[in-house]
């Protein structure tokens, strides 16, 4: 079943009408991890926020389901973001002033959950992630990574038909890129989350089923993972792509 369509998008900015984005078509089926990659400039960005109800293209449509998200009010998207939408980004934006357990329940008090519910879904969670013994520390006296896995609580928490990650493990070290990775392929797994990551790391992007790559706005490739290609192989064909786009 296809929960994201995009169909023709383009769009362009200021007075010399530069494309960003040009003619660019793709789908994502429900329980899909699949990733964007390109080199600077070429449109992941413009691409992830327009999915996101953050950007208008300037043609095409992206269809959720069967509703035209580029048609929407800013009050609609608002809403559609709130109910729809989890997002996990590269500096974490969790609140200082707030615990790790206080940053992933914002979400749930927006959508009226019990205190019950609410404490069930954390536990759940944070023990997955291994953050359940921090869950009353602040973002400061956390890590790179436990920020990380609190952010993907917080978007996981309200159980999202997408969730959208723009470089996900961009600040982190190899070891935390790893083990956050390896989380997020599970939760695919074993909850069928939908995902849509940006990412410039072929590392990363290996642990999507699918890999589109950007160029000059334009959908310049498609890879799959084959049945019977390790990870490795599969990692080496997306530096080789990368490697190809940035000539």
């Amino acid at each position: 079943m296809q929960l994201l369509t995009v169909e023709n998008v383009s769009k362009s900015y200021g007075q010399a009408d530069t494309l960003a984005l040009d003619n660019v078509s793709f789908s994502l089926a429900t329980g899909e991890f699949m990733a964007i990659m390109g080199t600077s400039g070429s449109g992941k960005t413009t691409l992830l926020n327009s999915i996101a109800t953050l950007d208008v293209p300037t043609k095409g449509q992206i269809l959720f389901g069967k509703d035209d998200i580029t048609k929407m009010s800013g009050e609609q998207a608002t809403l559609f973001r709130r109910n729809n939408l989890g997002f996990i980004f590269q500096d974490y934006r969790l609140l200082a002033s707030l615990t790790a357990k206080q940053n992933i329940t914002v979400p749930l008090s927006l959508l009226h959950k019990t205190p019950a519910e609410i404490e069930t879904s954390v536990t759940r969670l944070s023990k997955k992630f291994d953050v359940f013994q921090v869950l009353e520390h602040y973002p400061h006296e956390l890590s790179g990574g436990q920020k990380q896995r609190i952010a993907i609580i917080r978007a996981l928490i309200k159980e999202p038909k997408l969730v959208i990650a723009d470089e996900p493990t961009g600040a982190l070290d190899s070891n935390s890129t790893k083990t956050i990775m390896q989380q997020l392929a599970l939760i695919n797994e074993e909850l069928q989350t939908t995902i849509l990551m940006v990412t410039h790391d072929p590392y990363s992007a290996s642990f999507a089923k699918k890999v589109l790559f950007l160029k000059d706005g334009k959908l310049y490739a498609t890879l799959e993972k084959e049945v019977q290609e390790t990870k490795i192989q599969y990692q080496k064909r997306l530096s080789d792509m990368m490697l190809m786009l940035e000539r």
